[in-house]
């Protein structure tokens, strides 16, 4: 894995292969940004006017190679577009994420790479230290040696930031857990069943300090988790429910982390078209962010009590699979009639939202790729947000927004819950009528969460996996989306801190 470190060099003298620098936008062509003082000095004062010879403008997301012909250290130099210059330098955190992860996955093959992009404040080191690390990532677990390049191998941020080494050492802990995330998302359901992905979780946790407690199939049935069972009976890879767990003893509050984990999506016995199949690897991207969350939150030691759940499954079709109109007994004892088995990973939630109330949680935040209606409202970027209240809803906003990880508050009509009734059991999985299904499910979800507790629901169906081409720090395949909001969320909640 590519490592970072912090240098207060300046540009034009650190020992390098290849030297990032920002270039902003400004009327009189691209503007050298704070950081390229050293390389604009090495090359005569004349890195604006190559770059505008060039045709290369400084918007945000282009980039430019430039060789330096001896005249510094590095080989190239790499300006990455930031936009216009914001007023006072202060750059905003997500576009040096973006131009940072942009520069760096255009360096593959390259062992070393120092980072000269505005980074004056510890937040700042932090954005371009996560976005080159998150940068540099690819899956090759697949490839021959002869059709992969070696990953960036080292990163240098040039700052002089009171607080960077710590600002950097945390974005290298939550890029570990993106890239976790990002990896399992990836893997080919094959690789990843529900047993499987419990043994990584019981490896990792035991490493990372947090308690871990697994139910297989025989349990499961037992305890009478209806919901992931039904899910889950179809296939020959039998279903698993792993509880994580993490506790501070100065913690004042109590966070449930609830993620949908079916690692593969076929539909059950109503099948989904293959062209809407061949990425439902991806369905378990709910699980992964959970899971990914509780590693980086154990490693900061952050002091909030967090358990997380992971609520696994393969969805498949077979002479065993659940029936459009079986009704399962959830966990909570409420019936549900299954109008559809492709609406299962509410299912399974459920399941892990009513066992997550025996923790007594102060808020519960279940994730989930739950419904292609949040990706037709919202497009493959965003997300929807629901929750038990207007305050939390926006919470949840906001910390997303902070992470570069959009999100969209939603509502939950009322008159949607008429569509959900059964005249058999407590409660139908979905509403035959399609409109507004993103947020019929979420109502359906809130009919499970236990009285009193707050709640939230993250619907990722689209954000979780980037079918399109890379761009900023994102790659094609799994992106890890929502791991580093649950993580900024458990902070907001740390003791002293708090919202």
């Amino acid at each position: 894995m590519t490592t970072v470190r912090l240098n207060a060099l300046d540009s034009g003298s650190v020992d390098t292969d290849a030297l990032v620098v920002g270039i902003s936008t400004s009327p009189a062509g691209p503007r050298p940004a704070p950081g390229a003082d050293g390389v604009d000095a090495a090359l005569s004062g004349g890195l604006a006017a190559t770059l505008g010879a060039l045709g290369f403008t400084g918007k945000a997301g282009e980039i430019a190679k430039i060789p330096t012909f001896g005249a510094l250290p590095a080989a190239v130099v790499v300006a990455a577009g930031l936009g216009e210059a914001p007023e006072g330098d202060s750059y905003d955190l997500e576009v040096l994420r973006r131009a940072a992860g942009a520069a760096v996955r255009s360096l593959a093959g390259t062992p070393r790479v120092a980072l000269a992009l505005p980074a004056a404040t510890p937040e700042q080191a932090e954005a371009v230290a996560l976005g080159g690390l998150l940068g540099a990532y690819d899956f090759v677990k697949y490839r021959t040696a002869e059709e992969q390049k070696a990953p960036v191998g080292e990163l240098t941020v040039l700052s002089g930031a009171d607080g960077g080494e710590e600002a950097v050492a945390r974005a290298a802990t939550l890029a570990e857990s993106v890239a976790l995330v990002r990896d399992l998302v990836n893997t080919p359901p094959s690789d990843l069943p529900p047993a499987r992905f419990a043994e990584i979780a019981e490896e990792s946790a035991a490493k990372a300090g947090l308690s871990v407690e697994v139910l297989d199939e025989t349990a499961l049935k037992e305890g009478g988790y209806g919901g992931i069972v039904g899910v889950g009976q179809g296939s020959v890879n039998p279903p698993r429910l792993v509880r994580l767990g993490y506790t501070h003893p100065e913690a004042a509050t109590t966070l449930a982390f609830i993620g949908k984990g079916i690692t593969f999506d076929s539909g059950g016995l109503s099948l989904k078209p293959s062209a809407s199949m061949a990425w439902m690897k991806s369905d378990m991207g709910g699980a992964g962010a959970v899971f990914g969350a509780l590693l980086a939150i154990a490693r900061l030691g952050l002091r909030v009590n967090v358990v997380g759940y992971l609520c696994l499954a393969e969805n498949m079709p077979s002479g065993s699979a659940q029936r459009p109109s079986d009704v399962l007994t959830t966990y909570s004892g409420r019936t549900v009639e299954v109008l559809d088995t492709d609406a299962e990973g509410r299912l399974v939630l459920v399941d892990g939202i009513a066992r997550a109330g025996e923790d007594s949680p102060d808020i519960i935040v279940d994730v989930a790729t739950l419904t292609g209606g949040q990706i037709v409202a919202l497009g493959w970027r965003t997300s929807g947000v629901m929750a038990s209240d207007d305050e939390l809803r926006e919470q949840v906003v906001e910390v997303a927004a902070g992470q570069g990880e959009a999100a969209w508050g939603m509502p939950l009509p009322e008159e949607l819950r008429k569509g959900l009734d059964s005249p058999i059991a407590d409660i139908a999985n979905l509403n035959p009528e399609r409109s507004g299904s993103m947020l019929a499910a979420g109502i359906f979800l809130r009919e499970f969460v236990p009285d009193g507790t707050r709640w939230a629901h993250i619907d990722i169906a689209g954000p979780a996996f980037n079918k399109e081409a890379p761009y900023g720090y994102i790659p094609k395949g799994g992106t890890g989306y929502v791991t580093r909001t649950l993580v900024a969320l458990a902070e907001r909640h740390q003791a002293d801190g708090g919202a």
